[in-house]
């Protein structure tokens, strides 16, 4: 199973490092940043499923960074939850009007944060904390790892696994070799990005669909089917 990708912007050392721990426990795969600047950089090459956003950090503030991640097309649906000091109503209001999906006041138990990190993952990306997904005809049960189409079932290798999932999980979402290969393999440092084009065929061939995953010239691949559009 693909591990959920979490952004988190906090320059509290001690804290961030409390925070990563209990949410690398939980089965994310962390990625830290405190400085507001690195933080909009890091959205862009990470694509996070969620973001962890202190409002007082260096550089930039949260609330700023905050604002221009929903200015953005990439990262205008990731969910965001604010952490901060600032316990006040307006504050609160000020953040979640800015386009924060939660908010957490300082001092917070991490396990809790945890809990309600998941809760938002359940309302506004549904797919991340699902036991099935399902896009035309295709029907991937996460416990049992098995897939089918029109109810046959489908054989599927490891990678060809783990990159159907991806697009199951962004259905009509582009995303280029280089982002499939960041997301889907775990070492893709080693690997040429012409590997993802085989993979691709290989997932192709095994739906009996070629077109569903669609070749967006100059872009990448998408999985798309005009039943959906």
């Amino acid at each position: 199973m693909l591990p959920k990708r979490l952004l988190l912007v906090e320059d509290d050392r001690a804290l961030a490092e409390l925070v990563s721990f209990h949410f690398d426990r939980a089965g994310y795969a962390v990625t830290r940043t405190g400085d507001g600047e690195e933080a909009l950089i890091l959205a862009d090459e990470v694509r996070p499923d969620l973001v962890l956003l202190d409002w007082m950090i260096e550089g930039i503030s949260g609330i700023e960074v905050c604002r221009r991640l929903r200015r953005r097309q990439a990262t205008a649906n990731v969910p965001i939850i604010m952490l901060t000091a600032r316990g006040e109503e307006d504050d609160r209001i000020r953040g979640l009007e800015t386009g924060a999906d939660d908010y957490m006041t300082k001092p917070f138990s991490p396990k809790e944060l945890v809990a309600r990190a998941g809760a938002v993952l359940r309302r506004v990306r549904p797919a991340l904390a699902a036991e099935a997904l399902a896009y035309a005809g295709v029907e991937m049960d996460l416990v049992a790892h098995r897939v089918k189409r029109a109810d046959r079932a489908i054989q599927l290798g490891p990678t060809e696994y783990r990159l159907l999932r991806h697009f199951l999980e962004n259905p009509g979402r582009v995303f280029s070799r280089q982002q499939l290969l960041e997301t889907v393999w775990p070492h893709s440092e080693d690997i040429e990005l012409r590997t993802v084009d085989v993979h691709i065929r290989r997932l192709r061939m095994a739906l009996g669909h070629p077109d569903l995953i669609r070749t967006v010239r100059s872009a990448g691949y998408a999985l798309d089917s005009e039943e959906h559009s």
